[in-house]
């Protein structure tokens, strides 16, 4: 792929990817999902170093999508801000939240997991009040997270694409692996070797039938996104 925004002629439609900067749950080595955990120090500069790099290889969103958890909405306003993009529309959508650990939220990813209760999760969040119970996950594997979230790739983020051109998705590790699965039609026997680093944007050109004209996308600064992803291996 040529590099974006640098004086190429592209046809087609840009999709960029971010995983939301560095949490503290993150940082705590604590299992997330639908927890609502602020950003670090850490995670607030990855952000703004996203927007950064999308301004100088000239990669400017129409529309930006984010989940519905704190994490995502500060990374896409960070970003945005130091990409001077801070007005363009945003959407948000449960669909797009980070994938339902059950009962191993907020414990240590070297916990033993406890047994899964039978309570509502989140029956009192207002972010999900509209939610019908049946849809309140309270746990999740990746192909329940892609059984949610391709609806929404086709019913929200394909139409801005069409409309726009380049769109932005903030959102979560785990959510994105989903989406990078079906755009480079990953086999479920491979996927687990994939890693998104934090604040990382990773652009994809789209042809018109929206699937990828080369697979695997492009980092934006693909060393830096290398060694990140290296790092994460490395604690795996």
């Amino acid at each position: 792929m040529s590099e974006p925004g640098r004086g190429s002629v592209r046809s087609g439609f840009r999709l960029v990817l971010l995983r939301h900067g560095q949490s503290e749950w993150n940082a705590a080595g604590i299992f997330t999902g639908w927890e609502n955990a602020y950003l670090t120090a850490t995670g607030e500069e990855e952000a703004t170093r996203a927007g950064t790099l999308l301004a100088e290889h000239g990669v400017f969103p129409a529309f930006v999508h984010t989940s519905l958890q704190r994490r995502t909405i500060r990374t896409a306003d960070l970003a945005l801000a130091a990409a001077d993009r801070d007005w363009i529309p945003v959407r948000r959508s449960w669909r797009l939240n980070g994938r339902h650990y059950g009962a191993l939220q907020g414990r240590s990813y070297d916990a033993t997991p406890p047994p899964l209760s039978t309570a509502a999760e989140h029956a009192q969040d207002p972010r999900y009040e509209t939610l019908p119970p049946e849809a309140r996950p309270r746990g999740e594997s990746l192909r329940e997270v892609s059984a949610r979230l391709l609806p929404y790739w086709y019913d929200a983020i394909v139409p801005d694409l069409r409309a726009g051109g380049c769109v932005l998705v903030v959102s979560h590790g785990n959510t994105l692996r989903a989406l990078v699965k079906y755009l480079d039609s990953i086999p479920d026997n491979k996927i687990a070797g994939l890693d998104i680093p934090t604040g990382f944007p990773l652009v994809y050109e789209l042809g018109p039938d929206m699937h990828p004209d080369a697979l695997g996308g492009q980092y934006l600064d693909p060393h830096a996104a290398r060694d990140a992803i290296e790092a994460i291996g490395r604690i795996r």
